[in-house]
């Protein structure tokens, strides 16, 4: 029963990596420089509401993101900084998940505060710091705000088949 358990969770984890992955890299075929650019809206960044569900969601965000930095190209302190923000707001949600609009703020204060640092100072990106925090954090609110708040409401309602 608890190997079922364990491995139902890593389950879940790579499930949500693998979805991480996959809507990252469709949005860069989609939506070229949506996900990756100084202006930032990564809809897999909606991922993180699971993290109200499962503490699974946690590393899946996390591996998801090194993933799809890399597979996007990204330098290494992007790929770096970049997932360690992701994992900094997927624990933030799962701390928080008793209330959904707390916990989903976690992900958009962590992004809104390093990934600008990158851009600036790793991609030597035209801009400053408040302005990419301000791109950044519009793109983190649609995403992880919006997406990631109707996403949550949908898993609700089918949270028993989901995540059992």
């Amino acid at each position: 029963m608890k190997e079922t358990k364990k491995l139902r969770w890593l389950l879940y984890g790579a499930v949500i990596a693998a979805l991480y992955v996959v809507l990252t890299e469709l949005e860069n075929l989609l939506l070229p420089t949506l996900a990756n650019g100084v202006i930032q809206v990564r809809f897999s960044e909606a991922l993180n509401v699971f993290a109200c569900f499962t503490s699974a969601a946690v590393p899946g965000v996390f591996i998801g993101c090194i993933i799809a930095n890399i597979l996007g190209g990204c330098i290494i302190w992007d790929v770096i900084f970049g997932s360690l923000a992701s994992l900094i707001g997927a624990i933030g949600a799962y701390v928080l998940r008793k209330n959904r609009i707390l916990a989903l703020l976690c992900p958009i204060i962590s992004n809104t505060v390093i990934v600008p640092l990158v851009l600036k100072f790793a991609y030597q990106a035209e801009g400053t710091v408040p302005f990419f925090m301000l791109t950044v954090a519009i793109g983190e609110i649609i995403s992880c705000g919006v997406l990631g708040y109707l996403l949550g409401l949908l898993t609700n309602k089918y949270q028993k088949y989901i995540f059992r």
